[in-house]
């Protein structure tokens, strides 16, 4: 009996055999401007010549499972000839959902695991819960912690004790990466070159040049010093398609301060935008989104909590999801709760070697658990019982 392990992400999807190693694809269909008939799945994006002007055509809308056509040709993509060949009526699926997720949508997948896949059985699970499962099993004498899941749609603080998950501390701010790269897309559009189109391009350059600040009202005078002085600043050089694949940030040594390139390559300038991007999920209320940044939240988790489990979950923080690799991120979050948390109490951020596959691998982890055949729902028991057999189960 084959476990396949599935963190069904709103951007991507990690997915692999419990005995197997991860790997992290889009989960979405894509079209391209130039040949707009034909859709692309999933890892097929390499397929695609030009991608300026990527359209996105997302399974996922707000953080929820709506779009099914879309996020079934996924599946099928994923687990058919060319992917993980996988023999259904062998197999024993672990998926994961979001916090607090809709009946209609658990049901939906229900039907599709059961009846048109037909998996022999299926573990619904918060990918929150994995990644409490993956510490806790790293660190078997701790009793709580702390999940941070900072994602594309959304990001959400929920506390764990002794693997449980605590209801009435779950927390989520709507910020996630998806809403950073829009936010850096439109200050580029205002500024200097519009980009509203270009998602798959902009999204890189998020990644490749955007950092956390740890002050940030300094930085801020740093990046409105001219020519040398100004150390924030960086030339990004945008990609081509045809010479160049991928953008990339120009060394030091070879910006240019004053005067244009003589060479053709489009750039361009970033200064603050650098680190203003990623403080919306310190301070959502910059752009006007009127919601606690990460720190408060976590306090506000924390102190929703028995009084006697605040210290284990300050000092058992642990960071998951794609926006905790921007640099600073994790030395930022730790500083701004070290001054907001009670000072006789330590605190202690962790940021795990992979974030984005860290809470795939606590499913690894529990695919291996000696009581998982007592977790999952078999076929057998759902096609007698129906819904009502996961609701029981599954500790949603």
């Amino acid at each position: 009996m084959a476990t396949l392990v599935l963190d069904n992400g709103a951007y991507t999807a990690k997915i692999g055999y419990s005995q197997e190693k991860v790997s992290v694809i889009p989960n979405c269909q894509f079209r391209s401007k130039t040949s707009r008939l034909k859709t692309f799945t999933a890892n097929q994006l390499d397929e695609i010549k030009d991608p300026s002007g990527l359209f996105y055509i997302l399974p996922f809308q707000k953080g929820y499972l709506v779009n099914w056509d879309v996020q079934r040709k996924v599946w099928d993509h994923l687990f058919g000839k060319e992917m993980f060949k996988v023999d259904f009526a062998d197999t024993s699926i672990i998926i994961t959902e979001p916090y607090f997720n809709f009946t209609s949508i658990q049901e939906s997948m229900n039907e599709i695991l059961f009846e048109e896949y037909q998996f022999q059985s299926a573990l619904r699970i918060n990918a929150g819960s994995l990644s409490a499962h993956h510490y806790f099993h790293t660190k078997p004498s701790e009793l709580c912690c702390l999940v941070v899941d900072s994602g594309f749609s959304f990001t959400h603080i929920a506390p764990y004790c002794r693997s449980k998950k605590m209801k009435d501390g779950i927390r989520r701010i709507n910020v996630g990466g998806k809403l950073l790269t829009n936010h850096l897309k439109e200050i580029i559009s205002y500024r200097q070159l519009h980009v509203m189109d270009e998602t798959h391009v902009i999204n890189q350059v998020k990644e490749d040049v955007c950092y956390v600040s740890q002050q940030f009202y300094k930085d801020m005078e740093i990046a409105q010093m001219k020519g040398e002085e100004n150390t924030v600043m960086r030339d990004y050089v945008l990609p081509d398609f045809s010479a160049i694949k991928k953008g990339f940030c120009k060394p030091r040594e070879e910006m240019v301060f004053t005067g244009k390139y003589k060479t053709g390559e489009q750039i361009l300038r970033l200064a603050n935008e650098r680190f203003a991007v990623p403080e919306m999920l310190f301070h959502p209320s910059d752009i006007g989104i009127q919601e606690m940044g990460i720190p408060e939240t976590i306090v506000h988790s924390i102190q929703s909590m028995p009084e006697e489990m605040q210290p284990h979950f300050y000092q058992n923080i642990v960071l998951t999801g794609g926006n905790t690799l921007f640099p600073g991120f994790r030395e930022r979050l730790e500083a701004e709760l070290r001054s907001l948390a009670p000072a006789h109490l330590p605190v202690s951020v962790l940021l795990p070697a992979n974030p984005i596959s860290y809470s795939w691998e606590g499913g690894k982890l529990l695919a291996y658990n000696p009581d998982y055949d007592e977790m999952v729902v078999t076929r057998e028991e759902y096609e007698e019982n129906g819904h009502c057999i996961s609701e029981e189960k599954f500790d949603i």
